[in-house]
């Protein structure tokens, strides 16, 4: 089978023919396949399952023509295999049953090697790159967004409890980070040897931290963790939100790709960018709710923003939204695929 390279091409800023495009949890509930599955089958028994989980991952490969898979999981699955106890609930997001209130909890924390982290995503990535006609995206997530939910115990708005422990408890914060870190660098590792031809690093909340904060108590263990994958030849991607404060910082890290939300423009995002990295993004999520016409529009003014400079990977700020229209998802990639008309 002869696979699509466009999207790893643009990753390592080569030319290519067309703006490649794939989406944030553009496999789940806005496609009626899957839903026939959930109909059957919890989100955690599906991702349990690993023919299952390649099942779900090809999808969107195959009803929507997006230029890659980006596996069906979840960042919190290897914290299983650290020992820790934790319920994904639908409409919030992963719950746990004990969260980290101490720096004994902490260092009770296990550490496994990477095939064990959580071997069931590392078979299904095999599946997937099996079958696939286009790269398979492995993800972790980011340290501090990990570490987040770990204190918080569930979603956050204000993360006030991660940061008074971050702040209370440095040193058992700067311990978490380095068991997380190291954790994931053995789990996206297994990934790529299993067939996953990019990564993607969530650290999804980290914009809630200062420029001091980031730089002084994160970024260098997400140094670490981009230094680590740099041997394995493969487009590494950074992923965050609120993170325009943030860019230069997380540019310092390594990635070969940086994410940017909706929230600042894409050619100003950029800008902040070392030279030699390219950029994801960045159409806001609920755009998609709206009428197909502002989904083509939409779509249309962040390709002219990326002015054809090489190395741009069209996705969403953030994930597709459970009620998006299929009709709408298939609009957005139709047209990413066909470029700004040259009247427009």
């Amino acid at each position: 089978m002869t696979k699509s390279t466009l999207f790893l091409r643009a990753c390592r800023r080569e030319p290519v023919e067309r703006t490649p495009i794939w989406l944030m949890r553009q496999a789940g509930r806005s496609l009626p396949e899957y839903r026939a599955l959930r109909e059957r089958w919890s989100l955690e028994q599906i991702v349990a399952q690993p023919e299952l989980c390649a099942e779900v991952t090809l999808q969107p490969v195959r009803r929507l023509g997006v230029d890659a898979a980006v596996m069906f999981a979840d960042i919190m699955l290897p914290l299983r295999s650290m020992g820790v106890d934790f319920e994904l609930v639908d409409s919030i997001g992963p719950v746990i049953a004990n969260p980290i209130r101490s720096a004994a909890d902490v260092e009770a924390l296990l550490t496994p090697p990477g095939p064990e982290a959580a071997p069931q995503v590392v078979e299904a990535v095999g599946l997937v790159y099996s079958q696939s006609p286009v790269p398979v995206i492995c993800f972790a997530g980011g340290p501090f967004t990990l570490a987040s939910y770990l204190i918080e115990g569930r979603p956050s708005r204000t993360f006030a409890v991660t940061k008074q422990f971050m702040y209370c408890e440095p040193k058992a914060f700067a311990l978490l980070l380095d068991k997380l870190s190291r954790v994931m660098i053995g789990y996206l590792q297994a990934q790529i040897e299993a067939g996953a031809q990019a990564l993607q690093l969530f650290d999804s909340w980290v914009g809630a931290l200062s420029p001091g904060d980031y730089e002084q108590r994160v970024l260098p263990y997400t140094l670490r963790i981009f230094e680590a994958m740099a041997i394995l030849k493969v487009p590494r991607i950074h992923f965050g939100t609120n993170t325009a404060g943030l860019l230069a910082l997380i540019a310092s890290a390594g990635p070969d790709v940086v994410s940017l939300d909706w929230r600042i423009g894409l050619e100003a995002g950029w800008d902040q960018l070392d030279r030699s990295q390219g950029v994801q993004g960045n159409l806001d999520p609920a755009v998609l709710l709206g009428p197909r016409e502002l989904v083509v529009e939409g779509a249309r003014d962040v390709l002219r923003r990326a002015g054809g400079r090489a190395g741009h990977v069209f996705n969403l700020g953030h994930g597709v939204l459970p009620d998006t229209p299929l009709e709408n998802l298939q609009a957005l990639v139709e047209t990413v695929r066909e470029g700004v008309p040259a009247h427009a």
